[in-house]
């Protein structure tokens, strides 16, 4: 009877350990246990607002949770960011934003509510495409170079999508370069800007591919230059600004899209939103937004996107400062 009752202790004793590591499970592994947000900095209807979309789908679908789209505009897109910064790290609140907010903004203001590198977690970086500058169909401009002669003897307004955004920093390095006074217009996002533009309320802009082009099919503006060392897919017969002679190092950078969370998220986290963010690279939707900007790059993996930041992130912080713009 005693052996028995010692051999049942032994059994239970074994039972006991085998579900030992079932009994609390990690916070990845309960990831999620209710709703994600991933916010937004930015209003809706920009490329930003249109990845952070296509993205939410995924997981969404992927993940059998109600996936919510926060657009929290303001502060050149510092409050949806500080927010997400300051959120628990548990991979329920994910940012979607540009490299301005993250990187020339360390140069843009004295302080800023967060620390870039610190306090993220870097998930996957999503190209920018290419950004066209664009002049008013009634301009008699039809060359980056005309429009620098034209700013040279006529008040100047060149709209941006944002403070200490791409646009804000070609219009410094054309006053710093040719002694033009062009001063910067910054929208909150890209619809009003290109109205304005194809009203000729401002002389030149730059944004996005996929809002500049109803406007080009009306004939109310004209793409006279793009960035990087290639045309753009979309716009093959508009010359690069290196072609057309401005080989100043702002003029050939490509701009991203990042998909962070806060710092601290757990690496089984990280990898599991790094697999789905590829994977919806490869879905219907993400494929209709490179198709409609003329976008060639695919989502990163998280060490790519570090390093995207800590090599080409500098550059831009270089140029940002060597034009002394700031906002404070």
């Amino acid at each position: 009877m005693r052996a028995d009752r010692t051999r049942r202790r032994l059994l239970a004793a074994a039972a006991a350990l085998l579900v030992v590591p079932h009994v609390a499970p990690s916070r990845a592994q309960a990831w999620p246990s209710r709703q994600i947000r991933v916010v937004c900095p930015f209003p809706p209807g920009g490329l930003t607002d249109l990845y952070a979309r296509s993205i939410g789908d995924h997981l969404q679908q992927s993940l059998g949770q109600t996936v919510l789209i926060e657009n929290r505009p303001g502060a050149g897109g510092l409050i949806g960011n500080e927010f997400v910064a300051k959120a628990a790290p548990d991979g329920h609140t994910l940012l979607v934003t540009i490299q301005t907010t993250l990187v020339q903004a360390q140069v843009l203001y004295k302080k800023l509510p967060y620390n870039a590198e610190n306090d993220f977690t870097w998930i996957s970086a999503l190209g920018a495409g290419h950004l066209p500058f664009a002049v008013p169909a009634s301009l008699p401009v039809r060359t980056f170079r005309e429009f620098v002669d034209y700013a040279k003897s006529n008040p100047t307004s060149f709209g941006t999508y944002a403070a200490g955004s791409y646009p804000h920093m070609v219009a410094g390095q054309v006053n710093k370069l040719h002694g033009t006074k062009i001063e910067a217009v910054h929208y909150k996002g890209e619809a009003p800007m290109w109205i304005d533009l194809a009203g000729g309320q401002i002389q030149g802009a730059i944004g996005s591919v996929a809002a500049l082009l109803p406007h080009v099919q009306k004939g109310s503006v004209r793409v006279v230059a793009v960035p990087t060392a290639v045309r753009s897919s979309k716009l093959p017969d508009v010359p690069t600004f290196i072609e057309q002679g401005f080989t100043e190092p702002v003029f050939g950078l490509r701009g991203w899209i990042g998909l962070l969370g806060p710092a601290k998220l757990p690496r089984e986290i990280i990898e599991r939103l790094s697999k789905l963010v590829i994977e919806a690279g490869e879905g219907a939707r993400l494929k209709q937004v490179y198709d409609t900007f003329g976008i060639a790059e695919r989502p990163t993996t998280p060490e790519e996107f570090l390093r995207l930041y800590r090599t080409e992130g500098q550059q831009w912080i270089a140029i940002a400062r060597e034009l002394g713009i700031t906002l404070d």
